[in-house]
């Protein structure tokens, strides 16, 4: 069973993920504004480092201020806007079981053996899910059942996993 910590933060997402389900479109609001706040905040990042690299070097200075300037207006757009943040999130899925498609195909004809075929087999099957996991992620509303459903998932785990499961303790091949 579970530890103190894990077992508050297992506590936590499950009731996050209820409220999640229970207010889809605050949900999805929420997340789309954490992600155009982080984007934002990257860009000011980006922005800092081009002031800092001016006087050593214009084209990577250049380059970061660029880059600063449209992650700060993509963060803004993204901020609050939860058919945007719905359209990145199926995309960002479609594209990763795009991905896994092909590369589980790929790895049908090329890897010898039950494993590399398994393996390859595995792959098709993943890209097949998240390809519809991104036509459901299209609309809000599933989207948010979505995000949900692995916070509840996730918040069950952490009922299980104590700390020392995620840490190693064998320390006898630590030189002394």
């Amino acid at each position: 069973m579970a530890e103190g910590n894990n077992l508050l933060l297992g506590i936590l997402a499950v009731i996050l993920g209820i409220l999640v389900i229970a207010f889809p479109l605050l949900g999805v609001f929420t997340a789309s504004v954490l992600a155009g706040l982080a984007i934002v905040f990257l860009g000011i990042w980006l922005l800092v480092q081009s002031f800092g690299t001016w006087g050593t070097s214009k084209a990577p200075s250049i380059a970061y201020l660029i880059l600063g300037l449209i992650a700060i207006i993509c963060g803004i757009g993204l901020f609050g806007h939860i058919l945007l943040f719905s359209f990145l999130a199926s995309t960002a899925l479609f594209f990763a079981g795009f991905l896994l498609l092909l590369s589980g195909i790929m790895s049908l004809f090329a890897k010898g053996g039950t494993a590399g075929k398994g393996s390859g087999g595995i792959g098709i099957i993943l890209g097949i899910l998240y390809i519809i996991l991104a036509l459901f992620a299209w609309d809000p509303y599933y989207l948010a059942l979505l995000i949900g459903i692995w916070l509840i998932i996730d918040g069950i785990a952490l009922f299980f996993v104590s700390p020392s499961d995620l840490i190693s303790e064998d320390k006898s091949n630590i030189p002394k």
